[in-house]
């Protein structure tokens, strides 16, 4: 009998909203990173909607669960063990008795012809706390599929801690509990069942945040009640399981089995929801600190740029004070040869000439090259300590994201990708520091700079050396000095007479400083072109290695967000449906 068949128009309603939202759920995750054994589970809470009420029987091994059921049956019907000899689940259905029929792995379907089998079917499952500890793993993955669970507790060991860790379980997903205390026929008297069952009736109460049916019983002494088909009341009243039996088969009725078989799937899509909320919450933690790595190393790369920038103003305006200096040196050459009585020098350029250069040149382009070195070793320097940066970062992040089930996580897409590409940036970094040739890369900059100053026209092309570019420069400098003064030389012997001296004079330095204010411009633009490219080379080059991590990173983020906001609406959208089922009449109209 299909559970759509006996559903009034309400419960039709809420029957069919569950099914789309859990239905979203299963695509939601499955379109994410949910494990293949989560997406079953929900797939199962989808087809239980479709099937009879599941009543299933749990409890650790020698509690008593098969007893119990036999006990429901009116015969010894299940084999009952003292020992944990199988690891199978038996569910028992309507129909004539028969061998046990293959359903799934360990699943195994046997039928009885029990009228009250027809609306429910119930679950014999293995004993937890067993030595065979894959008995438990069956239990636990079977328990998502249960519309009720019947907790079997035994009265000689009440509510021990392994059963404890297993109710947690049970409660994580939603499920409704009734408390069978089996055995109490082991107890002396009615007090001794009292204090029992009040042990765990409190135990239960702080474990499950309610108060669940408790039923003190024996199942033992009802089997012996019933046999041969007789009844012996007395028997039977000491067994206590009467208010067990009417319960299964009368206060739990069709209006209260359909209430809690629309309550089951709710409570797998919460659990499921919240489970992946919590692990896109985890994520999300560690990617913001991926976020702030990224960011960090980006501010780094900026102040980076900026350092840049201000040491190599710093290495400008010496250059210009070399410059300036060379200027005043060579207005006071102009304001010392330039006289009346330096006529017979000035006649003779080439010895004015190496005066200029000895005197007003000096080591001026030696001295430009060497804060055109300086700067250049710096830049290299700092572009080895930001692979350094970025290699401690990233190295950092491996060691970080440690999420909260490593197993799980170990072989997520999520976990391989981010270490994957970790491992790649950190490796490509930690391979250009090993590689990185400080004075190789100090010689390729100082090439740059002066093909840089060659290709502007500045000088002829084939001169070697910084240094040398700029005397080349300031030997031109020189000639024009050594030619004007011949010619003043000669004006002054001839009919230009004295008053031309001054001016040439005035006109000199005028010269000097127009040509030397064009050599420190052209300097200026050289260098900084220069640089200007190197620091973009050397930024792109780190942001090309980081680049495959910060896509990833960025692009996961944006997308856990999303999902997050998803899980957020479906489990809003389970509770209101929760809401609305617990709000459904728990029993048969009359």
């Amino acid at each position: 009998m299909m559970l759509s068949t006996v559903l009034n128009e309400r419960q039709t309603e809420i029957w069919r909203a569950e099914r789309r939202q859990i239905e979203r759920l299963l695509e939601l995750l499955a379109g994410w990173d949910a494990s293949q054994e989560d997406l079953a589970r929900l797939r199962e809470a989808l087809a239980q909607l479709d099937e009879l009420f599941l009543l299933v029987v749990v409890g650790e091994f020698n509690s008593g669960k098969s007893a119990l059921i036999n006990a429901l049956l009116g015969e010894p019907y299940l084999a009952e063990g003292v020992t944990p000899t199988t690891s199978k689940v038996h569910i028992l259905r309507y129909g004539e008795r028969g061998p046990a029929e293959l359903a799934e792995d360990d699943i195994w379907v046997i039928r009885f012809p029990a009228e009250f089998l027809r609306e429910i079917n119930i679950v014999d499952t293995p004993g937890t706390n067993a030595v065979l500890r894959e008995h438990e793993t069956v239990v636990r993955d079977f328990v998502p599929r249960s519309d009720l669970v019947v907790f079997v507790t035994s009265a000689d060991r009440p509510f021990t801690e392994s059963e404890r860790a297993f109710l947690e379980h049970i409660r994580d997903w939603g499920k409704k509990v009734v408390v069978v205390i089996n055995k109490i026929d082991i107890l002396e008297t009615d007090t001794a069942v009292q204090e029992v069952t009040d042990f765990v009736a409190e135990n239960a109460r702080r474990l499950l945040g309610a108060d669940p049916e408790i039923f003190p019983l024996s199942a033992r002494l009802a089997l012996r009640a019933r046999r041969n088909g007789e009844v012996d009341e007395e028997v039977w009243r000491k067994s206590g399981f009467s208010t067990f039996q009417r319960y299964v088969l009368n206060t739990l009725n069709q209006a209260g089995r359909v209430r809690l078989k629309l309550l089951s799937p709710l409570g797998v899509g919460l659990k499921m929801a919240r489970d992946y909320d919590t692990l896109a919450d985890e994520r999300l933690r560690v990617l913001q600190g991926d976020l702030d790595t990224l960011n960090v190393v980006e501010q780094h790369m900026g102040l980076f740029r900026e350092d840049m920038a201000s040491e190599f103003g710093r290495h400008l305006s010496r250059i210009d004070s070399l410059i300036y200096e060379m200027r005043l040196r060579g207005e006071e050459f102009f304001d010392e040869h330039l006289r009346l009585r330096n006529v017979r020098n000035m006649l003779n350029s080439r010895r004015m000439r190496e005066d200029f250069e000895h005197n007003v040149v000096a080591n001026t382009p030696e001295l430009i090259e060497r804060q055109v070195q300086e700067v250049i070793d710096w830049m290299v320097e700092r572009e080895l300590r930001q692979w350094r940066f970025v290699a401690d970062q990233l190295g950092r992040r491996q060691e970080a994201g440690v999420l909260r089930d490593a197993a799980q996580e170990a072989s997520s897409g999520f976990s391989y990708n981010r270490r994957q590409l970790l491992a790649s940036v950190g490796g490509q970094a930690e391979r250009v520091i090993a590689q990185y040739d400080k004075t190789g890369e100090a010689r390729r900059l100082a090439e740059s700079v002066q093909d840089s100053v060659a290709m502007v026209g500045l000088v002829e092309a084939g001169a070697v050396g910084l240094g040398l570019l700029v005397k080349a420069l300031l030997a031109g400098a020189a000639a024009d000095v050594s030619g004007v003064t011949g010619i003043l030389a000669a004006g002054v012997l001839g009919t230009l007479g004295l008053t031309i001296i001054p001016y040439r004079r005035r006109q000199a330095k005028q010269e000097l400083k127009a040509k030397t204010e064009n050599l420190r411009e052209q300097l200026h633009q050289v260098l900084n072109d220069a640089f200007e490219r190197e620091m973009e080379h050397a930024t792109d080059r780190l942001r090309e290695a980081v680049a495959p991590y910060s896509r990833f990173v960025r692009s996961e983020y944006q997308q856990l967000e999303t999902v997050r906001e998803s899980l957020a609406e479906v489990m809003t959208e389970l509770r209101r449906l929760q809401a609305r089922v617990e709000s459904l009449p728990a029993r048969n109209p009359r």
